[in-house]
C-alpha cells in the first residue's frame, strides 16, 4: 500500500469550502503566554498551498497555506511588540512572532503589483468560512526545501485528487496581474 503524501494539516482531509458572507476572524499565534492576535474584517482571497521556502508552515508540513486580504483590513489588536520582520529585504515583510516563530501578516509595501496586499495564514484563526485554497503554487520549490524529487509525482497527484491545480509559480490570474503591472510600468501597455 503506497504511503499517504502530506501536504499541510489544513488539507490533508479535504479541502473545506468557504463562506460567501463571511465577516473575517482573528489569527492568533501559537504563544500560550500573551499571544498576538491579528484581526482581518472580511474575506480573503487567492488562497493557496504554496511550496516556497519563506512561507510559515506548521511543523512537519511540505507545504503553507497563504492567502492575502486588503492591508487596511489587517489590523494587530494585541502584542504587536512581539513581532519582527523576517527578512526586511523581501517583498512581502513577513512580520513573526518572536517568540513561536509563527508568521503573523505580510503586507506587501514596494511599488509592486501586490501593493496594498498582506499575506496571512487563515489556519491560525479558530473562526470558520474562510475561502478554500484555489489553487497550488511554488510546487517544484518544496525540493529547495528538502523534499526529495523523487516524490514530486506523488506530491503532484495529491494536490491534483484534492482538487487543486499545481503551479510551479502562481495561478494565471496572479501571473497575468505581475505581467500588467510590469507592462503600465514599462510604457508597453496603456490603461
Amino acid at each position: 500500500m503506497p504511503e499517504a503524501v502530506l501536504l499541510h494539516p489544513a488539507i490533508d482531509h479535504g479541502i473545506k469550502a468557504g463562506s460567501d458572507n463571511f465577516s473575517g476572524g482573528t489569527l492568533v499565534c501559537h504563544c500560550l503566554d500573551k499571544p498576538v492576535k491579528v484581526k482581518i474584517e472580511g474575506q480573503v482571497v487567492h488562497n493557496h498551498a504554496c511550496g516556497c521556502t519563506k512561507c510559515w508552515k506548521p511543523t512537519g508540513a511540505v507545504f503553507s497555506v497563504v492567502a492575502v486580504a486588503p492591508t487596511p483590513k489587517v489590523t494587530v489588536t494585541d502584542n504587536g511588540d512581539k513581532l519582527a520582520i523576517v527578512d526586511p529585504s523581501a517583498l512581502i515583510l513577513r512580520h513573526a512572532c518572536k517568540v513561536c516563530g509563527v508568521h503573523m501578516h505580510g503586507p506587501v509595501e514596494r511599488d509592486h503589483a501586490f501593493k496594498g496586499l498582506t499575506f496571512v495564514h487563515t489556519e491560525l484563526s479558530r473562526e470558520s468560512g474562510w475561502q478554500a485554497p484555489q489553487f497550488a503554487a511554488f510546487v517544484s520549490s518544496v525540493i529547495e526545501g528538502g523534499v526529495n524529487p523523487s516524490r514530486m509525482g506523488g506530491i503532484r497527484g495529491r494536490i491534483r485528487e484534492l482538487g487543486l491545480e499545481p503551479y510551479d509559480c502562481l495561478s494565471p490570474p496572479l501571473m497575468d496581474a505581475l505581467s500588467t503591472f510590469a507592462a503600465k510600468k514599462s510604457g508597453v501597455l496603456k490603461d
